[in-house]
C-alpha cells in the first residue's frame, strides 16, 4: 500500500513524507524530484521556459506513470488538477490531505517566485488557496489538520494514529 500525500505548497509534505516513510519502513518518492530529474530543470525553470501548460503535462504524465509498491509519495501541490492522476494514485493506497490553513501557508512560502508554483497571470496565492481547498478535500482518504506550531512528529504520530484506527496499518 502506498500512501500519497497531498496539500498546498509549504504544507510539509515532503518533510513530513520523508520521516514517515522512514517511521513505517516504507519508501519515499517526491514527485517535484521526479519532474527535475526528468527534465534536467528546476521546477520554477521548467514553468518560466516552457510555461504552466508544459509544466502540467509533464506533471500528470510522471503522476499517472508512478509505479510503486509501500511507498510514500510526496505530491506537488497541483497533483489535484489531474483526476486520472488522483485515481491512478489512489488505486494503490490511500491519499492524505495535509492540511495547513492559508495565513501558515502564506507565512511560510517567502519564496513563492522560485518555488515552482503554478499560478495563472493575475492569480493570488489566496485565489489558489481556494481554489485547491476542494479538490484536496474531495480526493483525501484521510486529513491531517496540521495546526500552526505542530511540529513534524506530532504530524506524523497523527497519520499513524489515524491509520491504525481505520484499520489501515497494524
Amino acid at each position: 500500500m502506498n500512501l500519497t500525500l497531498i496539500g498546498m505548497p509549504a504544507a510539509g509534505k515532503s518533510t513530513i513524507g520523508v520521516i514517515l516513510a522512514k517511521t513505517l519502513g516504507m519508501h519515499f518518492v517526491d514527485t517535484d524530484i521526479l519532474i527535475q530529474e526528468k527534465e534536467g530543470e528546476l521546477l520554477q525553470n521548467i514553468i518560466d521556459k516552457k510555461g504552466n501548460d508544459y509544466f502540467k503535462q509533464v506533471e500528470e504524465k510522471v503522476l499517472c506513470g508512478m509505479d510503486v509498491r509501500d511507498t510514500v509519495i510526496s505530491t506537488g501541490g497541483s497533483a489535484i488538477y489531474y483526476p486520472s492522476a488522483m485515481e491512478h494514485l489512489k488505486k494503490d493506497g490511500l491519499i492524505i490531505y495535509i492540511d495547513v490553513e492559508f495565513e501558515e501557508i502564506e507565512r511560510r512560502l517567502d519564496n513563492i517566485s522560485t518555488r515552482g508554483i503554478t499560478l495563472a497571470k493575475g492569480e493570488t496565492l489566496k485565489d489558489l488557496y481556494n481554489k485547491r481547498v476542494p479538490l484536496y478535500e474531495k480526493y483525501a482518504d484521510l486529513t491531517l489538520k496540521s495546526e500552526a506550531g505542530m511540529t513534524v512528529e506530532e504530524c506524523i504520530d497523527a497519520i499513524v494514529k489515524a491509520l491504525r484506527i481505520s484499520g489501515k496499518l497494524k
